[in-house]
């Protein structure tokens, strides 16, 4: 379970996109640039929303075939116990573990406003979202490999165990981060100095973009602003 963070960090965060998060990471040089992120198979649902950051609840649920014990996906209300272990806010990481992900959706219009009940904010999943009008109008983030007409035979299959998602591997209480680009996990030993980074990150692109929008711009004076900044980041 990652540290928790202050609600002052949780609002600076929700003013971040998550190149700006992945440009302080790479900045503190904790893990390798080409980890800690969701690849392209996941998109944002609702790419216009802000961005979102909360703690994983992991769930992985099968969509081809029935449940052995007969029960649709809505009867079984005990696994929302489970998600409230998690402190919130909370985004529900569901992988869905058939074959062929995506057969169909477990979350919906009810369930979006289920979680929004639970305090969570967005649900990410390697499968397949659904009622999309309904639940862009609550307003609740949703991040998917695809889009489903049916729930088919959506069901869970566990809770509270790692998960991976768009190659991402998370689990229960990692602090996630997530806007129109993708999903990013937070380095725990980090976070909280993330936004921080961040801005100063952000200070000085906006320098060199500056000199990059100048009339007539010297290539010579970016090619040392940029052997500036570089020299900075060491």
């Amino acid at each position: 379970m990652s540290p928790l963070l202050s609600q002052e960090v949780f609002t600076a965060l929700r003013f971040l996109s998550t190149c700006e998060v992945s440009n302080a990471i790479e900045r503190f040089g904790t893990r390798l640039r080409n980890e800690g992120y969701t690849d392209a198979s996941i998109h944002s649902v609702f790419p216009e929303f802000r961005p979102v950051t909360g703690y994983a609840v992991t769930v992985k649920i099968k969509c081809s075939s029935p449940a052995t014990d007969g029960h649709n996906y809505l009867e079984h209300t005990e696994w929302w116990n489970e998600i409230l272990r998690i402190p919130s806010p909370r985004i529900i990481v569901i992988e869905d573990i058939d074959p062929k992900p995506g057969t169909g959706a477990l979350v919906g219009a009810v369930h979006a406003h289920l979680f929004t009940a639970l305090e969570c904010v967005a649900v990410i999943t390697n499968g397949a979202v659904r009622d999309l009008p309904q639940v862009r109008a609550i307003p609740f983030h949703m991040f998917a490999g695809s889009v489903a007409v049916s729930h088919a035979y959506a069901h869970i299959v566990e809770m509270q165990t790692p998960v991976t998602v768009g190659q991402l591997k998370i689990t229960p209480g990692d602090l996630l981060h997530a806007d129109c680009h993708g999903v990013i996990s937070l380095p725990k030993e980090h976070a909280s100095s993330i936004p921080v980074m961040a801005v100063k990150q952000k200070t000085q692109e906006d320098q060199l973009i500056l000199l990059c929008e100048q009339l007539n711009p010297s290539i010579d004076k970016i090619r040392a602003k940029v052997r500036e900044l570089r020299n900075k980041s060491l």
